[in-house]
């Protein structure tokens, strides 16, 4: 009885502002905001949600898709997976804002220029996608997201066809687009971290409208757009200034100079007769080959056991083999079979090394060292079998 009870309320409530939607539509502001980005990972490509503002009820409403539940059974797995399930959710505007405020995050907001009919559409979508299983939606990060929901909003809520001017003044990736942010952030080792894993399908050019996954090119977007002759944006203004400011990158904590100078140190000490240093040598030759061979596996993982399409084809299986995390304890073994796969894993990583700009993936450059040092411990063990300690 008391769930019936609830239901019936819930159905009233929805139709009453569905009522008023379609009736008095004129009395609602609706905004774009686009949210800057803030200190952690999740949150460094900023954010977008809807603001719906009724000056006759005086709600002020922010209707946002980028919610998901943490105490969800299984969150990490199905995060991991891409099989987390998000959802909309709304919050009051003033501690909306007050929460970008205190992470010292910007926000700008873009009002409409709607048609009442547009406004009562749009308004009507949004109560509907709160309505039980609506809400729900399986994020993709480049196609299916807080702000592309947004794109799609104002398509369909349009009473005609949404044009938008050019965004992206030339051919780009959706990895370049990516890396701007983390090139400006300096997220240099999270940028080797998504390079390892995010295959060849993230190397495809964008359109103009799939550009708009990320908040402030869906902002540029609305700047310019228009819905047949008039002009989607009627008012822009700033709600939170605050400035961000390009970190400095150093250069000595970047994966490609340790990397680099990893590669120069073992090189160096490789010819060394010491005994001390060639049982070093043998523990950090099992140490990068696993790691290597773990790498492979993650990427195997991702490209066939998730739902993440953006990992699939990854060509950095050419060098981090999943066979290495096995071989790495067969590297002080006297039998003649390591001696031929070494053969084989210095042959091979010098013939990626030679194809390296002609792979249809972008490869990050950090991981050249590496490679360089796969194939001179490989040349090594496939030289001499054992080291004599």
């Amino acid at each position: 009885m008391v769930k019936k009870f609830f239901l019936i309320s819930y159905f009233l409530f929805f139709i009453s502002h569905f009522s008023f939607a379609q009736t008095d539509s004129g009395h609602l502001r609706i905004s774009l905001l686009t949210c800057g980005p803030g200190e952690e990972l999740y949150s460094t490509f900023g954010h977008s949600a809807v603001r719906v503002t009724d000056s006759v009820s005086n709600e002020d409403i922010v209707y946002n898709y980028g919610t998901f539940n943490f105490e969800e059974p299984g969150f990490y797995t199905k995060f991991i997976r891409g099989k987390l399930m998000y959802y909309l959710s709304t919050q009051d505007f003033s501690s909306f804002k007050q929460d970008y405020e205190q992470q010292k995050r910007s926000m700008t907001e873009q009002v409409l220029n709607l048609s009442r009919n547009e406004k009562s559409k749009m308004a009507n979508l949004l109560l509907q996608n709160l309505m039980g299983e609506n809400k729900f939606y399986k994020y993709d990060f480049f196609f299916d997201n807080c702000t592309t929901r947004l794109r799609d909003l104002l398509e369909k809520s349009a009473d005609s066809k949404v044009h938008y001017a050019t965004i992206v003044n030339k051919p780009t990736t959706f990895r370049q687009h990516i890396f701007e942010y983390m090139d400006y952030n300096n997220n240099l080792w999270t940028k080797l971290g998504m390079d390892l894993l995010l295959g060849a399908k993230t190397d495809a050019v964008m359109s103009n409208r799939e550009a708009m996954f990320l908040p402030d090119y869906l902002l540029k977007g609305f700047d310019s757009a228009k819905i047949g002759n008039k002009a989607v944006l009627k008012s822009k203004n700033s709600v939170i200034d605050i400035a961000g400011e390009k970190e400095q990158k150093n250069f000595f904590l970047t994966p490609l100079f340790i990397f680099s100078l990893l590669f120069i140190l073992i090189v160096s000490v490789s010819f060394s007769k010491n005994n001390s240093i060639k049982k070093l040598l043998y523990g950090f030759d099992g140490f990068v080959f696993f790691m290597a061979g773990f790498s492979g596996l993650l990427i195997l993982f991702m490209w066939f056991g998730t739902d993440h399409i953006v990992c699939q084809n990854n060509y950095n299986l050419l060098w981090a083999w999943p066979t290495h995390a096995v071989m790495a304890f067969f590297i002080h073994s006297k039998k003649q079979w390591p001696k031929k796969y070494f053969i084989v894993t210095a042959i091979i990583n010098l013939l990626v090394l030679i194809a390296w700009f002609f792979l249809p993936q972008q490869m990050n450059p950090a991981f050249i060292p590496i490679i360089l040092l796969l194939i001179f411990r490989s040349a090594i063990y496939a030289k001499q079998q054992i080291y004599k300690i």
